[in-house]
């Protein structure tokens, strides 16, 4: 561990969050030489961008498969863009303060954003899209998940120490003290939401009813999560390590899978059964077969991948290179990059309504939403064998 004097104005939020290193690290002191010789191929400069630092997450754009509608976080204006994805309309509604994160019930058809600059989550009603509710949270609310069988909301937080629950028919909430929490995901079946902190080596399992905690040891350094519900498996990514993560919901039994160099974002197409994995050091994804657990293609894709979609319906797979300032699309059926489509600066987050086809691209900054084009812009190299 370096600990000498820290730079004027450097902070936690310096790098982007989907690659943050542990909280008592980036409060320790670091020269900014040896940060950027050390973890140069984790974020852009500065200089690149002057915007550089805010906190991001790939729940910054989501797709309501409900109503085939686009919302995606607008961070310095203080708004959600909302995009219809058959006409291609598309407004802003203001909601709090550095909006960061965006979940959906689409069976009540209401849209949550957390607020991290006004510790809130806003209330979207998506029937006429308007703001029907801002529920105050604990500090910097990061990210979100819904359990649509109980009509509940958690909400995680940067620093402090719990998740916020929300009440989807009263919009009340309440604190669970479960600690701090970077992923979040949930297995409605089972009513277990399952939390992870970068620097902590266990995974916690919680359960809805009571609140009751279990813990998991899968190593530190944990950052992606996705929770297959027909395995029953929750897929982790290590990323300071090649490898990924298979953690049994009932057994807790962890089996580790090799992947690409700094794996942070995975995705499961429910179809296939395939597991795809970004792999943000090498540019590369990683495909997975779900049922014998082994790689069956890595492809090359663009500079610094790390956001992730996945389309079912017409088999692709959508990668946001977020260097690249582009999206590399993936056919699922022949496992072969197919394009790269200019997709705005910085893209780190993807979404894509699977009745239309059409694609989105969530943006480090103005415009912070890409519609992206039908038509690929260029054919790289063949895949990586």
């Amino acid at each position: 561990m370096v600990n000498n004097i820290v730079p004027p104005g450097f902070n936690h939020n310096m790098i982007p969050r989907v690659l943050i290193f542990p909280a008592g690290f980036l409060r320790r002191c670091i020269p900014a030489a040896v940060l950027l010789a050390t973890f140069a191929p984790l974020a852009w400069s500065a200089a690149e961008d002057a915007s550089w630092g805010r906190l991001i997450t790939s729940a910054a754009i989501v797709c309501n498969p409900s109503t085939h509608k686009i919302y995606a976080v607008n961070e310095g204006t203080g708004s959600v863009t909302i995009i219809d994805a058959a006409t291609g309309a598309m407004h802003a509604v203001q909601v709090g303060r550095e909006p960061i994160a965006i979940a959906i019930n689409s069976t009540t058809n209401r849209i949550y954003i957390a607020n991290d600059g006004s510790a809130s989550v806003s209330v979207i009603d998506g029937t006429n899209d308007t703001v029907i509710a801002t529920v105050t949270s604990a500090p910097l609310p990061y990210t979100l998940a819904v359990d649509e069988t109980t009509n509940t909301i958690y909400v995680t937080h940067t620093y402090s120490g719990s998740v916020t629950v929300i009440d989807g028919i009263s919009n009340t909430a309440r604190e669970l003290k479960v600690g701090d929490a970077d992923s979040i995901a949930l297995d409605p079946r089972t009513g277990t939401v399952f939390l992870s902190t970068y620097e902590d080596p266990s995974i916690r399992f919680v359960d809805e009813a009571t609140g009751a905690v279990t813990k998991a040891s899968v190593g530190p350094h944990v950052w992606g999560m996705v929770f297959d519900q027909p395995s029953g498996t929750l897929f982790l990514t290590h990323t300071a390590s090649a490898g990924i993560v298979a953690l049994d919901e009932k057994t807790h039994a962890v089996r580790t899978l090799p992947v690409g160099r700094i794996p942070c974002a995975l995705a499961v197409d429910p179809v296939t059964r395939r597991l795809y994995v970004v792999n943000y050091g090498d540019k590369t994804l990683s495909i997975l077969d779900l049922q014998t657990r082994k790689t069956i293609a890595t492809l090359p894709v663009g500079l610094h991948p790390q956001g992730l979609a996945v389309d079912s319906k017409s088999n692709r797979i959508y990668v946001a290179n977020v260097q690249g300032n582009s999206v590399t699309v993936i056919d699922g059926a022949s496992n072969a990059v197919v394009g790269v489509r200019n997709a705005g600066s910085h893209p780190y987050a993807v979404a894509v309504d699977q009745s239309s086809g059409h694609a989105y691209a969530a943006n480090y900054g103005a415009p912070w939403v890409t519609p992206l084009p039908d038509a690929p812009q260029s054919i790289p190299s063949s895949p990586i064998k």
